[in-house]
């Protein structure tokens, strides 16, 4: 097994048996405070999606289908597929008490609620209609999406970080280092020791031998 695999199983971490996935990332502190060590929580069961068959993206434009929220637009903003969850900018909007304890009330704050994907249907950005979609080849062997009511191919949003940088997006700032400069190799080595080169580098005359030192 390659080392890279090697190292992607040990970042990836271990999940307990009777997790619940929720809205926060796993193995965060919001995370932690639902999910406590020792803590069973009853089983949600959840009809499986096989990642190649799983069809909305985080920037995708859908409709919703039912609820209070029915037939109105949003952007999809965060994606759970461990629960086929997708969350709208702005919509299926409830309400709840933030810190609230005996001395003090807490603060009453909005927060969008998930919808199951069977939920929303996808834009058709030709029409701005909702419609159902399934994963096509073009003649170049490309993967797209394809709207069964027109034909017309939905192109995949531009994926995002997780701080919500979009590398092909990105424009460099002052401050920020070019490509240029940090591939730009500035270090000749050498078989010196770090303190022969020191002293080399600032004029410093010293008769004297130095301590073997060893970098491995």
């Amino acid at each position: 097994m390659r080392l890279s695999a090697l190292l992607a199983l040990a970042e990836k971490a271990a999940l307990p048996a009777h997790y619940r996935h929720g809205m926060n990332r796993p193995g965060s502190v919001a995370d932690r405070a639902r999910n406590p060590p020792g803590l069973r929580r009853k089983k949600v069961w959840v009809e499986p999606i096989a990642e190649r068959d799983w069809k909305l993206f985080q920037g995708d434009t859908v409709q919703v289908l039912s609820g209070k929220d029915a037939g109105k637009q949003g952007l999809v903003v965060q994606v759970v597929r461990e629960r086929n969850w997708v969350v709208l900018l702005g919509l299926n909007v409830h309400y709840r008490y933030v810190g609230k304890s005996a001395v003090h009330p807490g603060t009453y704050v909005a927060s969008e609620a998930p919808l199951l994907v069977r939920e929303v249907a996808l834009i058709d950005p030709t029409d701005r209609k909702p419609t159902e979609v399934e994963w096509r080849y073009t003649e170049e062997g490309e993967r797209v999406r394809v709207s069964l009511r027109t034909g017309r191919i939905i192109p995949q949003p531009i994926a995002q970080r997780e701080d919500g940088i979009v590398p092909e997006q990105w424009k460099d700032g002052p401050k920020d280092t070019a490509v240029d400069d940090a591939l730009e190799k500035t270090y000749t080595p050498s078989l010196k020791t770090f303190q022969e080169e020191i002293t080399e580098l600032k004029g410093i005359v010293e008769t004297r031998c130095f301590r073997k030192s060893y970098w491995y």
